[in-house]
């Protein structure tokens, strides 16, 4: 059975696994082998910084004998990156969730995806289409809404968001929804606009719906490499972020920026998407991520 990264991440599998399965395959490691796989750990946008500690730790496994060959590397490595996708806390469980994240990132896109998700639980899903900045984003989230017979709360263009937000909340507990999602607007100009307005929508989320655990989600593209690490820090400056969401994972080759995320900024890697379907959505699972991508 093929796994998840060689069946949907395709080209994370023909860049970074086979590559390392051709270090692994290697019957004596030295400092040459070592250096080898620094350089496609850095190539994977695994980090400067996370990719130092990474390969330190394991020169010295390799100075006391622990690592001798390809396979007791990868088991070395396996662990290591393992413990620091470990170094986030858990998510958190919630039934409220705003989306946060700049133009075609795929936020909007995700917000569908995570309706659906809920939806196909059994859950009853309410969306908000609080990025009135931008009439594309109201018109793709309620084409995906009608398609998947989600419901929505809409407002008009340049409406306040957070008076949207408002609607979607007094209607989300009023009709009694399990699930209440909203995307946020992406364009916006400065920190400071950024932070009064995710602010003003958290308020507003507070005062109607007190009894709710809220989680904020960013989404990021995973083709920008490094560049979405540096959005993962700026969003980070501006608000409580509970989760990321790593979007057009099949588009890159370039698996390392989780490790990054998880190890500088401690933050959760909760979904990766994929493709264009509604259904190409998968919960991130930190274990089978390293197995997949250490396994050719």
């Amino acid at each position: 059975m093929f796994s998840f990264i060689k069946n949907s991440l395709k080209k994370i599998y023909s860049g970074i696994t086979s590559q390392l399965g051709t270090l692994f395959g290697k019957k004596t490691i030295d400092e040459s082998a070592l250096k080898e796989l620094e350089v496609i750990l850095l190539s994977a946008d695994t980090g400067v910084t996370t990719t130092r500690s990474i390969i330190t730790q394991l020169k010295e496994l390799h100075a006391s004998g622990q690592i001798t060959e390809g396979e007791s590397l990868r088991q070395a490595l396996h662990e290591l990156l393992l413990a620091t996708l470990s170094k986030p806390a858990e998510p958190k469980q919630g039934n409220v969730f705003v989306l946060v994240g700049i133009n075609g990132s795929g936020k909007t896109t995700f917000a569908s995806k995570l309706a659906h998700h809920y939806q196909s639980l059994g859950k009853k899903v309410l969306l908000v289409a609080a990025d009135t900045f931008r009439a594309a984003a109201t018109q793709q989230l309620a084409q995906w809404a009608e398609k998947t017979g989600v419901a929505i709360e809409q407002g008009t263009e340049s409406q306040d968001p957070a008076s949207v937000v408002f609607k979607g909340c007094d209607r989300f507990e009023k009709e009694q929804f399990d699930i209440l999602i909203i995307d946020t607007a992406g364009r916006l100009h400065t920190k400071s606009h950024l932070m009064d307005e995710l602010a003003k929508i958290k308020r507003v989320i507070d005062k109607k719906l007190p009894s709710q655990s809220v989680n904020t989600l960013l989404t990021i593209d995973s083709m920008l490499g490094q560049n979405s690490f540096e959005q993962a820090k700026l969003f980070k400056e501006c608000t409580q972020i509970d989760g990321i969401i790593l979007t057009k994972m099949d588009g890159t080759g370039k698996g390392g920026i989780v490790f990054a995320i998880a190890d500088e900024l401690t933050i959760p890697i909760w979904y990766l998407t994929f493709g264009e379907q509604v259904e190409q959505l998968k919960q991130f699972d930190k274990n089978e991520y390293v197995t997949n991508l250490l396994q050719a």
